[in-house]
């Protein structure tokens, strides 16, 4: 079952590929569902692909592909446009301060809140340490977690800003060993060292690429990387 904003962004891409041929911009996603930052739109085209709605094509500018639509869809159904005015329900107490939260159907919540390893620190920038277990447990959106193995990281320096990712986060990390082109993953360079990057593959080579013009791409050969697992979410403390 979708969350609300899942079902939302799905909609807003399946009638923007209907209109144009093409799928939106992370931006216009971000605008259409008026979340603050693309990680959050990152988080739900993640979510859209491990429930097997979506498909990301590598290589290609805004390439998304539409797998299924749910049971539920309505085609025509478009999702709220920035600044559009819900109804009002009004909160418990009748609060003024609740007078525009409108309640989320039973059908439609997020999951429950669960907790997930986390396992030490990853590099957005230099690669730093290798993981290693810590013991500690930190609480996470149930939303995230999609079947499988994850653990969260918290990152350390600046080379993934342009995906959303800032010093200090915490990242989700599903556990895997491989990866498609184009997704953000726990790389690890010579058993050594572990980066967060981007995955490129190219013939036998394979690069990790940084989401900062600062940064250059990392070659390398297919030896020298392991794929530890794939970000699936990310949390930030303000």
């Amino acid at each position: 079952m979708l969350t609300r904003k899942q079902h939302e962004l799905l909609m807003f891409i399946h009638e923007r590929i209907r209109e144009t041929g093409v799928s939106p911009s992370f931006d216009e996603m971000k605008e259409a569902l008026d979340l603050r930052s693309k990680s959050g739109i990152h988080r739900l085209i993640t979510a859209l692909v491990d429930r097997g709605f979506i498909r990301r094509l590598p290589h290609k500018a805004r390439a998304i592909e539409i797998i299924r639509m749910p049971d539920t869809a309505v085609p025509d159904q478009k999702p709220r446009a920035k600044g559009f005015s819900p109804s009002v329900i009004e909160g418990n107490g009748g609060r003024t301060g609740d007078s525009n939260v409108t309640k989320m159907p039973v059908e439609t919540r997020a999951a429950e809140p669960c907790e997930v390893p986390l396992i030490g620190r990853i590099a957005a920038g230099t690669p730093i340490e290798a993981l290693s277990e810590n013991g500690v447990q930190i609480g996470v959106p149930g939303d995230m977690i999609s079947g499988g193995e994850h653990y969260a990281l918290e990152v350390k320096g600046d080379s993934m800003i342009n995906a959303g990712i800032l010093d200090g986060d915490v990242v989700v990390v599903k556990r895997s060993d491989t990866a498609t082109n184009g997704e953000i993953v726990v790389a690890l360079i010579d058993d050594q060292e572990a980066t967060l990057k981007r995955l490129r593959r190219k013939g036998n080579s394979v690069a990790l690429e940084a989401a900062n013009p600062s940064y250059e791409t990392r070659i390398f050969g297919p030896d020298r990387v392991k794929v530890q697992g794939c970000l699936v979410g990310l949390i930030r403390n303000y």
